[in-house]
This record gives structure tokens, C-alpha cells and sequence, in this order.
């Protein structure tokens, strides 16, 4: 390089003087050509070495090699929980007593509802008691206020007699109208020197009542069956047979009148009493007015039957105020009836009692102390897998879940997910979502014991596969130049006596890779180990990195 600058300096003439800005600028053109010149040489030079060191570490690269293919490939989600029982309930009481009676032992099998501890209940039996009574009162004191607005009839009958009209204000006690019971008077008349078979039933008998003009007809109802001596004032001692006559009423005929009669050829001795149907006189109980009263004399008229309307504030408030004393009496005694109930302690779960904390002759504290057994549901199991974030996605309820403990040596269970939830945890900026696991067949496994479960996302059978680690990016991979898909290769530098083949990748698992199209069985594949196992990608997908034709380049 010196021999070539003293060559150029002595071929540069010198200067004239009339020129000497212009000699200065040739030769500053000339220096920089020179400087360009030894850049390039520089460069060669150092190319040179470059290459021939990495010629030397690709003769020294170890390469794995290996044949393609078919396996059974699995892809999944791992993780670990704890196994807690379908359903868990610990038994407390509210109250606070004495237990009496228990019906089980640790270990046993109960049934939802079965009865489990009876408790000391007189106190809360007295009061319950108590409420009763109250309840009951309060339930007459209201019927009695409806009943007072609400006049009904309390026999049935005919209307003999009608007190008040629509409009009229009345005070408790006021009569409205009289019901009797029906429109027929009843007589016992006697007939002397007779015999009872003299008269028969349905017989017609003239009836003359006193004080009232002409006769009503009536019809014998009962002849008695022996005749009886009648002492009178003659004390004549006439044998007498007494004969009931029904007959109606021609009016307003009450008890206070009498009458006689002729059936056949007898006429009856004396003057008989009367006797007419029960009465009865339907009176207000409160105050109010009379509104809905549609009743005439001579009307019929059932029991029950609704005589009118009482309105008015007075009548109006003794109803709410009734209702109101009812719906707390009420409220009073069913909570008298659930304290009572709370001295019965029962199952609230079928299952196994897993501790049982009390038992009969204890004294029990109410509340939150209260324990008395814990029952475990262990109808089946379940986990609970908490998921990664980027993984959260591809879990589904209904997917297959196994599942390995190690307290159960040499057995897998299966599982199936019944829940994904959607409340995440976030903790050192990892979000994981719990994932619950059923699994149904337990034998073996207990709540509290710990497992291994995984979720197979996917898994295909006799499928062409790789170690994952020969997949390059780029989904490129390093195949023996006599490989059948070698004839495939790409235009990309590869080491000597290797090529590169593009290949389509389908699932994976931890250690390989489908490959759906590219290779074929037959073909050897190359690729540098990861340390600690074929997994994994290699430096630079699978090969040493380096420049130009090393094993790595192309990227």
C-alpha cells in the first residue's frame, strides 16, 4: 500500500505556479481514490477470515438427527389443586339447650332431612303455646269485625218481621229483622173418650184459633200410641188421646194464641197451646249505615245469607285494626313454630358425617359456637385448575380432565370441567382463572388430598411428527441432502450434505410437532438439542446463528 502512494506521489507532477489552486484540488481527487482502494482491499481481506471461521464451526456443529415418523400426539393444560368433597355443611344450632337425643355416630351415612339431635324445648313449647292462644283470639276478633259489617242470617227461614231500611244509621244492637224458621203453627190438641186408631196420619182437621174469625185447615202429624187419664176440675178422669195438627199461618199468629179442632166426628177438648217454627232476630253489632238491605216480610231467607251492608268509619277502622292484631299474632306464631323446629336439628345434605363435635347430655351454645357435626357430600369430587390467561380461551365445560394423585400410585382418573369462571386472580402480573373439575369415579381419593390434572385441548393418533425443536421459524426444517422430500429444497444456503424444506405444523405437544405436509416418512431430519432434552427451540429456531452459509442463515 506505501509502494502504491510513493508510486502515485512520484507520478503526480508538480505544480506550476500560475495553477496552484487547481493542482491542490486534483490532488486532494487523487488521495481520496487511493483511500477508497485500500478500503476495499481491508474488506476482502477480512470477508476472507470471516469465512473461514465459520466454514470451521460448521464443521465442528453436532447435529441430532432424526427419522420422521408416526406417534400419537396430546396437547394440554397442566395443573395442581386440592380435592374438596361435592358439597360440605357444618351442622349448627340457632338455640341455645340442652341435647336430649342424637341418632347417628362419626362416619355414618345421613339422609337429607333425617333427624339428627332433639334439644331441650319446653320453654320454647310454652311459648309457642302462647302465641297460639294470641293467634287464635285475634283470629275471632277479626272474623267477629267482618261478621259486624256484614249482618248474616243465623237461622233459615221466612222474614216475619223487617225493622229498618236502606239509609237508616243504626248503633250495635239495633234489630234489623226477625226470621222464622217456617210458616206453619204446631198444635196438640186431645179428644176424650177416643182411641188413638180413631185418627190416622194426613187426616184433614178443621182448626178454629181464638180470637180469629172462621177456620184454617190442618192435617194430622202424629197420633200418640196410648191414651191417658186427664184429671180436670170435675175430676171427671176421661181417658184422652192427644193428635198433632200442622196447619199454616194465616198471619201473625204467634205462641200467645190458642185453638180447638174437629177431626172426624171428635171435636178436641179445651183450647190447645200453639207452638209456631224457632225465631230469630238478626241485630247490628256496630255502628254504621244500612246500605244493600233488599228483605221483605215473607221473603225466604237461608242461613248465612247476607241481611246488609254496615258503612262507616267505625266499622271501616275495627276491621283494620282487627287485621293488623291478626298478621302480628300470626307473624308471633310461625316465629314461635321455627324456634320450636330449631330445637329438631336434621340434615341439610345426604352424605357422611366426617365430625361429629356433639353429642347427647351436652349443653350447646346458639350461634356461631353452636357446631355440632360437619357432613360431607361425596357423591363425587372436585378440583379446582387455575389457568393461565393465554390459555383461559381453549377451555370448555365439558372437556375431558386427567387426573393423577400421588397418594394413589399407578392410577389416573378422569374428570370432566364443569365450570370456567370468569373472575380471574391477578398476582406478579399474571392473570389465572379457576377452572372446577368433577370427577365421579373416586375410589382411592379423599377431600384434602392433592392432584395433578391436565385438559386435553387436542390430541390425533398416527399422526407424522418431529421433535418440536427441528422447526425452525418460518416453519422451516433441516433435512439429509438423500432425503425423498430433499428433492423439495429450498433456495436457502444449508450446511454441506443438508438442505430446507418448508413444512405446515398442526399440534403439538411438549417434545413434538405434526407435520402436515413438507416431509414424509423416510426423510432424516437435523437439528441442534436444546441442552436437557430434544424439546424446545434450538439457538436461532433450532440452529447456531451466524452469517451467510452457516446452518443458521437465511433468517
Amino acid at each position: 500500500m506505501e509502494e502504491l502512494i510513493r508510486e502515485e506521489r512520484r507520478e503526480t507532477p508538480s505544480p506550476a505556479p500560475a495553477k496552484k489552486h487547481g493542482l491542490r484540488l486534483e490532488k486532494k481527487k487523487k488521495w481520496l481514490l487511493v483511500l477508497i482502494l485500500a478500503v476495499a482491499v481491508l474488506t476482502g481481506a477480512a470477508a476472507k477470515a470471516l469465512g473461514q471461521r465459520n466454514r470451521a464451526a460448521s464443521a465442528q456443529t453436532a447435529y441430532t438427527t432424526a427419522e420422521v415418523s408416526t406417534r400419537d400426539i396430546s396437547n394440554a393444560l397442566s395443573s395442581s389443586g386440592t380435592l374438596e368433597p361435592a358439597n360440605s355443611y357444618t351442622v349448627k344450632t340457632l338455640v341455645s339447650a340442652e341435647i336430649l337425643s342424637d341418632t347417628f355416630e362419626e362416619g355414618d351415612n345421613v339422609e337429607k332431612g333425617q333427624l339428627l339431635y332433639t334439644l331441650d324445648s319446653s320453654d320454647a313449647a310454652t311459648s309457642q303455646t302462647q302465641a297460639q292462644n294470641s293467634y287464635s283470639q285475634a283470629q275471632s276478633s277479626y272474623d267477629q269485625a267482618v261478621e259486624a259489617k256484614y249482618p248474616t242470617a243465623d237461622m233459615s227461614g221466612t222474614v216475619s218481621e223487617v225493622y229498618v231500611q236502606n239509609g237508616d244509621s243504626v248503633n250495635a244492637g239495633t234489630e234489623l229483622l226477625k226470621i222464622v224458621g217456617d210458616n206453619n203453627i204446631y198444635i196438640d190438641f186431645q179428644f176424650s173418650y177416643a182411641d188413638p186408631s180413631d185418627f190416622y196420619a194426613g187426616q184433614s182437621a178443621t182448626v178454629y184459633i181464638n180470637g180469629f174469625a172462621g177456620t184454617i185447615q190442618g192435617t194430622v202429624q202424629q197420633i200418640s200410641t196410648s191414651t191417658s187419664a186427664s184429671g180436670n176440675a170435675a175430676g171427671s178422669g176421661r181417658q184422652m188421646t192427644t193428635v198433632r195438627v200442622r196447619a199454616t199461618n194465616p198471619g201473625l199468629v204467634t205462641s200467645d194464641y190458642t185453638a180447638s179442632a174437629v177431626i172426624g166426628n171428635y171435636s178436641s177438648y179445651g183450647q190447645a197451646a200453639i207452638k209456631v217454627s224457632a225465631t230469630s232476630v238478626v241485630t247490628a253489632e256496630t255502628s254504621g249505615k244500612i246500605s244493600g238491605f233488599n228483605y221483605l216480610v215473607g221473603d225466604t231467607i237461608q242461613s248465612g245469607d247476607r241481611v246488609c251492608t254496615l258503612t262507616g268509619d267505625s266499622v271501616d277502622n275495627s276491621i283494620e285494626n282487627a287485621r293488623i292484631s291478626l298478621s302480628n299474632a300470626g307473624t308471633s306464631l310461625r316465629n314461635a313454630q321455627d324456634k320450636l323446629d330449631d330445637y329438631k336439628v336434621t340434615a341439610p345434605i345426604s352424605g357422611t358425617v366426617v365430625t361429629k363435635t356433639a353429642k347427647a347430655g351436652d349443653s350447646i351454645e346458639g350461634g356461631s359456637t353452636g357446631t355440632l357435626c360437619t357432613i360431607y357430600d361425596l357423591s363425587y369430587l372436585e378440583m379446582t385448575m387455575n389457568i393461565d390467561e393465554l390459555d383461559i380461551s381453549l377451555v370448555e365445560v365439558g372437556q375431558t380432565v386427567e387426573i393423577t394423585a400421588d397418594a394413589v400410585e399407578g392410577k389416573a382418573y378422569t374428570g370432566v370441567v364443569t365450570k370456567v369462571s370468569v373472575a380471574g386472580t391477578t398476582s406478579g402480573g399474571i392473570t389465572t382463572y379457576p377452572v372446577t373439575v368433577r370427577i365421579d369415579e373416586t375410589d382411592g381419593l379423599l377431600p384434602g388430598m392433592n392432584v395433578d390434572a391436565e385438559i386435553v385441548i387436542a390430541e390425533k393418533g398416527s399422526v407424522l411428527a418431529v421433535p418440536s425443536g427441528a422447526v425452525n421459524r418460518g416453519g422451516m426444517v433441516m433435512i439429509t441432502s438423500d432425503s425423498p422430500s430433499a428433492s423439495n429444497a429450498l433456495d436457502q444456503e444449508a450446511p454441506e450434505g443438508y438442505v430446507y424444506v418448508q413444512v405446515e405444523t398442526g399440534i403439538s405437544d411438549d417434545s413434538y410437532t405434526e407435520i402436515l405436509s413438507g416431509l414424509q416418512e423416510g426423510d432424516t431430519i437435523a437439528y441442534i438439542a436444546v441442552s436437557g432434552g430434544s424439546s424446545g427451540m434450538g439457538m436461532m429456531g433450532g440452529m447456531p446463528s451466524g452469517m451467510g452459509g452457516g446452518p443458521g442463515g437465511g433468517f
